[in-house]
């Protein structure tokens, strides 16, 4: 998915971090970057209260690692597709290291249908046997983030390899199209520029994503506003609004709460 950069509220709202909570995003080697959107870290120190953490619909599939858990089976999972914001109420030590796929890749290293994880947790041994222990030992055992990333490059390099066609090519030239027009594309002009009906079109994501493909086009059209309002910092909504293909502010507003949970003016000070 080149030129998507998906944002999450840590990066939008730097007034979140403070010195209880700090989130970080790294990016990955060239041979991975078509692959992985970023690695990222949540490192949350309980001190005289909690702190809510909100994830929002990025188009994203994540392995994400608790480096604090005691037991290797329990020490990461997969999380499928989001649609919808999610907060997360911090009230004890967190520690986690996360890899962000983008969604139509990511069954190369997963080796299922994302639509398979959607509205659960997997635990990565589900997925990957014995090997998943070697590589939750490998994050668990170092202490410097980029040395977690050395780890898991040089697994995910090695099912690169491995497994390089279980994705789905008619998918893959979906979503380049999708991120091509962000997001502001029906799924009648896509099924157009594929040379399929929409009912295909519709099949092959509800099969691969689990999601329909107006859902996630509506996930790149938002991500992609968002994107345009933190590079530009700009607070005249109305203007990247329309720009971003909203028709009228109720139209903004109302996708906004809808994945974010919030109003514009309590994210963008």
């Amino acid at each position: 998915m080149r030129g998507y950069f998906p944002l999450q509220p840590p990066l939008l709202q730097n007034e979140l971090q403070d010195s209880s909570y700090r989130y970080q995003e790294f990016l990955p080697s060239k041979g991975l970057k078509p692959y992985v959107a970023c690695y990222w870290t949540v490192e949350f120190k309980l001190l005289d209260h909690g702190k809510l953490h909100r994830v929002i619909p990025d188009g994203c599939v994540d392995i994400i690692f608790d480096l604090r858990s005691s037991s290797f089976s329990q020490g990461a999972f997969v999380t499928g597709l989001m649609t919808s914001y999610e907060t997360i109420s911090l009230t004890r030590n967190y520690s986690l290291f996360g890899i962000r796929f983008f969604a139509d890749q990511v069954r190369r290293f997963i080796k299922y249908p994302v639509s398979e994880m959607n509205g659960n947790r997997v635990l990565l041994e589900d997925l990957w046997g014995s090997e998943a222990k070697w590589i939750i030992e490998g994050v668990q055992s170092v202490y410097e983030v980029l040395d977690m990333i050395e780890v898991v490059e040089h697994r995910l390099l090695q099912q690169l390899h491995r497994y390089e066609n279980y994705s789905d090519q008619r998918l893959l030239t979906s979503m380049q199209y999708m991120v091509a027009s962000q997001g502001m594309l029906s799924v009648r002009d896509l099924a157009d520029q594929l040379n399929y009906s929409e009912r295909n079109v519709r099949r092959i994501f509800q099969k691969e994503l689990g999601v329909s493909p107006k859902e996630l086009l509506s996930i790149i059209q938002f991500q992609s506003l968002l994107q345009g309002i933190y590079k530009r910092n700009t607070t005249r909504f109305t203007d990247m609004a329309v720009q971003y293909g909203y028709y009228d502010q109720s139209h903004f507003i109302h996708h906004f709460k809808r994945f974010y949970g919030l109003v514009p003016n309590q994210v963008f000070q």
